[in-house]
């Protein structure tokens, strides 16, 4: 393989123009907080008394069921108003729940039906924030620098990720998953004052309804086969990766690897790895973007396998770290892919649709996953996750537009096989 050199505007530095420096801004800061909850959430409700692997994959599916049932509507929302003031919305929405969540776990307080309301919540502003971030790009970068722009946004993202999921295996360890709760309940806040700042107009007002907007983001949605099909292959492997992440990895680690700290080395790895397959993905435009992209989800299944059979942290988090790199390659391009060959006016629509079919199967597994691991054994549970990833990768590769969608040019530089 060769790599021809970037060129044009790919040199210039998108660090100087003030929207997106803002928009980097907010999603660094929101990021830097969800990397403490990533660990707190679990090992909060773990601590509680009676707690187990159901009630952890109780919350977790409360979390995960507004995501699916409200995106759709996310993404009209954002088709037909200001996606920056949606996003505004959502963050001061997730700023709620978790200071809820926070409050509750430090007062020692947590009845099981509140803290599903508040993880509900949570999902609630996902789902809304969701669609309308992945309709901000195009909006403050031009055209042919979207993959660049991809690709420093995640390694801005991840970074921050990194740094929060290294403090938050200590956060929990001396003061308590409440206070790492608090934390990302403040970087909510922090992260609406800045996205209310991005100057993104109201569209104008649509006279179509919003089941109209839904009909017409569908035909966009499933006229490209390469799309539906990626986005069945992830309805599986979000459900094993969410399963694993939310679920089963948390309790192995509880168990058998010596609790957050491990934990936290684990998906630490991950997030290292998420920032070098972002930095790689952003300077290099594959031929065929979304072949490569379904190729890079194969390593993903390895840190559970080892995880099945109880592999030393420093292997897991070894395999953690080249599937963070795989799965940020599968990202960039992803998002590159879907920006330039979506229109921009229905791009939150068509979104929502990815979100839904991604998140499809996500709650089902975090609610099965506890309670099938008590039955089967975590070992076995977790070599399950590990296949239907495999299979689903493979099966995603006989679909022709997987195979032969070419990328487009954006002066970026070349991976020519």
């Amino acid at each position: 393989m060769t790599i021809t050199s970037a060129q044009g505007a790919g040199k210039s530095s998108l660090w100087r123009e003030r929207p997106f420096v803002l928009l980097a801004s907010a999603r660094t800061v929101s990021v830097l907080g969800n990397g403490f909850a990533r660990v707190a959430l679990a090992f909060a409700v773990l601590a509680l008394p009676g707690a187990g692997p159901g009630r952890l994959s109780l919350v977790l599916a409360c979390q995960a069921l507004p995501q699916l049932a409200l995106v759709l509507v996310g993404g009209v929302i954002a088709d037909r108003m200001s996606r920056a003031r949606l996003m505004a919305l959502a963050d001061l929405l997730g700023a709620g729940a978790y200071t809820g969540l926070a409050v509750m776990v430090l007062s020692g307080h947590a009845p099981l039906p509140l803290m599903c309301l508040l993880a509900a919540l949570a999902g609630t502003a996902t789902a809304l924030f969701g669609p309308a971030m992945d309709g901000m790009v195009p909006l403050v970068v031009p055209a042919n620098r979207i993959q660049r722009a991809n690709g420093l946004l995640r390694v801005s993202t991840n970074s921050a990720s990194l740094l929060g999921l290294a403090l938050s295996g200590v956060t929990v360890a001396l003061l308590g998953a409440g206070w790492a709760l608090a934390v990302n309940a403040a970087s909510f806040v922090v992260s609406a004052a800045l996205t209310a700042r991005l100057p993104v107009a109201a569209r104008p007002p649509k006279k179509s309804s919003g089941w109209a907007d839904l009909r017409e983001g569908w035909r966009e949605f499933a006229s490209r086969q390469w799309l539906w099909v990626v986005v069945a292959q992830w309805s599986v492997v979000v459900a094993a990766l969410n399963a694993n992440a939310g679920v089963l990895g948390p309790l192995t680690a509880d168990r058998y690897l010596g609790g957050a700290r491990a934990w936290s080395l684990i998906v630490g790895a991950q997030a290292l790895g998420t920032i070098a397959g972002a930095g790689l993905a952003s300077r290099v435009r594959v031929r065929r973007p979304i072949l490569v992209a379904v190729l890079a989800t194969f390593p993903t299944a390895a840190p559970i396998a080892l995880l099945a059979v109880r592999a030393p942290v420093w292997l897991i988090a070894t395999a953690m770290f080249t599937a963070g790199v795989s799965s940020d390659v599968f990202g960039v391009l992803w998002s590159t892919t879907v920006h330039r060959e979506i229109p921009e006016e229905s791009l939150s629509r068509v979104s929502s649709y990815d979100w839904f079919g991604s998140l499809t199967f996500a709650p089902l597994g975090l609610l099965i996953a506890g309670p099938l691991a008590s039955t089967v054994g975590l070992g076995r549970t977790l070599a399950g996750c590990a296949g239907l990833v495999v299979v689903a990768t493979g099966a995603a590769l006989l679909a022709p537009g997987v195979r032969n969608l070419r990328g487009g040019g954006e002066g970026e530089a070349v991976l020519a096989s």
